[in-house]
């Protein structure tokens, strides 16, 4: 995806890989330790899940605080990679989401 090389340039500490059909500004990578401990606190809410398509990659939202996200996506092999969020930046994406045909919401 040639389109999408400028990932990174604009000074964000952490990128989404090119199969997510949007980008945040102020993203941050999160150990997996850390991003799955928090997402299994029973205080973290499920925005929502995907699935892009062929079920090969996996992408969930959850609401951490009122103000943080953190971003699960589960690559073909199965490894989780984990990114905290701001929850302002999310409406949109999720937008953007929601009207890509290669990924479908889980419900």
């Amino acid at each position: 995806m040639a389109a999408r090389n400028n990932r990174g340039k604009s000074g964000s500490p952490a990128t989404l890989p090119d199969v997510v059909p949007f980008d945040l500004s102020h993203l941050t990578r999160q150990s997996w330790e850390l991003g799955n401990s928090t997402v299994q606190d029973e205080q973290a809410a499920i925005l929502g899940k995907w699935t892009h398509q062929n079920n090969q990659w996996r992408l969930s939202i959850f609401e951490i605080t009122s103000e943080t996200a953190i971003i699960c996506i589960r690559t073909p092999v199965g490894r989780e990679r984990f990114y905290g969020a701001i929850q302002s930046e999310l409406k949109p994406a999720i937008q953007k989401l929601e009207v890509n045909p290669s990924w479908q919401q889980v419900r």
